[in-house]
């Protein structure tokens, strides 16, 4: 049978999880931070699958209630940030059977189209890592998800980091130019989250706040401000951080310089500012989960002794109306 959550449901769900995906985990405690208190939250769209009253897999869909950014709520889109079959329970068509109901149920309200994983504010990878789980990319292509983009994940050890010689070198330069380096003051995370907003990710901009109003310390966040005689024209001109999600000191990110003030030196100034803050409380590694291998803060990473660890996949799929061909 597959059916809706019900309450008393969570832990098992867990359990279930870990079993069919032991290289990724998840706890019951942290699997409801993420889904069952996730804002956009509908126990209707998240499909469980149950054979002699036991939970054996499950399927998420999630459309968007409240949004991310002014009164946009996607009409359109929906998605599916996670699937799973207990390995038992494998070969029997489960797993097609919970996604085409999260299909369904998106389709139901209105959606036409479905995105595999890339969900904000809580995802739990922004895709699928088709090399880790071949049986999950044979099953969404067979139900009409196709590649969009590839994010990577990137990792580099802190053990023995300190800031290179030729870092400082540049920081002292930008200082003696006018330009500081440091933590935000209270006053200033209205403009930081401003920015990070209006110029990079309206996710991120809600992930900062969150962070903070949660008790996030000021000092994982170093921003650079722009040279100025008096506190109002030191404008903030970009910011690294750590530990914003989950609190998990480890996390680099978000991370962002403003366009006009890029190819100066900031942007390596700042990861390398916050990686010796991380290693200064007790981080052994920097590593985060999405960015695009070619892009600028990708080849910067690249660049600063990050490895790319898992390369994800962003799969989209049209929703057309029941009977309806393309």
């Amino acid at each position: 049978m597959i059916r809706s959550f019900q309450v008393g449901d969570g832990p098992a769900l867990a359990a279930v999880w870990t079993a069919a995906a032991p290289a990724d985990p998840i706890s019951y405690p942290r699997f409801r931070d993420l889904f069952l208190l996730d804002r956009n939250f509908d126990p209707a769209g998240l499909q469980v699958a149950v054979i002699n009253d036991q939970i054996v897999g499950a399927a998420y869909a999630v459309r968007r209630l409240i949004a991310v950014d002014a009164d946009d709520l996607e009409p359109g889109s929906g998605w599916i940030p996670f699937f799973f079959v207990h390995p038992e329970y494998r070969g029997r068509g489960l797993g097609r059977d919970l996604l085409t109901a999260a299909m369904d149920w998106l389709r139901s309200h209105g959606r036409s189209e479905v995105f595999f994983s890339s969900y904000t504010p809580n995802y739990f990878l922004p895709g699928l890592d088709s090399a880790r789980y071949p049986e999950a990319a044979r099953l969404t292509a067979a139900l009409g998800f196709e590649r969009q983009y590839d994010a990577v994940a990137m990792d580099r050890g802190l053990v023995g980091y300190a800031i290179p010689d030729e870092i400082r070198k540049r920081i002292d330069a930008l200082t003696a130019e006018g330009y500081s380096f440091g933590i935000p003051t209270d006053d200033e995370l209205t403009a930081l989250i401003a920015i990070a907003g209006a110029e990079f990710n309206p996710d991120w901009a809600r992930a900062i706040r969150e962070g903070v109003v949660s008790g996030m310390p000021l000092d994982r966040i170093v921003v650079a401000r722009r040279p100025g005689p008096t506190p109002s024209s030191r404008a903030i001109l970009g910011w690294a951080m750590h530990g914003t999600y989950e609190g998990v000191i480890d996390r680099f990110g978000p991370f962002g310089v403003l366009p006009a003030s890029r190819g100066t030196g900031l942007g390596k100034v700042l990861l390398h500012l916050t990686l010796e803050r991380m290693v200064a409380v007790g981080a052994h590694s920097a590593w985060f989960l999405w960015t695009g291998e070619k892009s600028a803060a990708g080849q910067l990473y690249l660049k600063t002794g990050f490895e790319i660890t898992r390369t994800f996949t962003i799969l989209r799929a049209p929703l057309l109306p029941a009977g309806a061909k393309e």
